[in-house]
């Protein structure tokens, strides 16, 4: 009976954690830039691979972190992108593809897709912010804990990226920065 408790337990504790785990309400690019049209607001693109450990790590402990969640989807359109995938993507008149793309390769290493180079992409994951006119802000490469993120998100959410000229500049903001995100 003792464990029949503990098991129970554990599931409505489960249960209820998943229950009120928020998301990001991702979407594609495109889709994100209609959205724009009608209600003005940054996009922040996870460009990613399905290989890629530090991806799904980011995923699993930063987005899914409900501070981050809820500041990406009051703040930003989120995009996921598969920096090596197969999709055909629209953006500044312009279709993007991967014509190199190997199926056979899918679970694996593939061709880089013409968006992630345009966008210039050199690791993964790496976070490109745009503006509220899609013109891209600033790649930011590297896994993030979610307070690395959370300076981000706020930085060029309120346009302080614009007051930064110099890496000096970018220091003081960094020192001076006060996260709010639980890790």
């Amino acid at each position: 009976m003792k464990n029949f408790i503990q098991i129970l337990v554990f599931t409505l504790v489960v249960c209820f954690s998943s229950a009120n785990a928020q998301e990001i309400n991702w979407v594609s690019l495109e889709e994100a830039i209609k959205l724009q049209k009608k209600t003005p607001k940054k996009i922040m693109m996870d460009v990613y691979t399905v290989w890629c450990g530090p991806c799904k790590m980011l995923d699993k402990n930063t987005f899914r972190n409900p501070d981050v969640a809820e500041y990406v989807n009051e703040n930003y359109y989120a995009v996921k992108f598969n920096g090596e995938g197969n999709d055909v993507v629209d953006y500044k008149d312009k279709s993007y593809s991967n014509p190199s793309y190997n199926a056979s390769k899918a679970n694996k290493r593939n061709s880089p897709h013409q968006l992630a180079r345009y966008l210039q992409i050199k690791a993964y994951p790496t976070i490109v912010f745009f503006d509220e006119n899609a013109d891209v802000i600033a790649p930011i490469a590297g896994y993030l804990i979610p307070t690395k993120l959370e300076l981000y998100l706020k930085m060029f959410k309120n346009n302080k990226h614009k007051d930064i000229k110099t890496q000096e500049d970018f220091n003081a903001y960094y020192k001076t920065f006060k996260a709010e995100f639980k890790d």
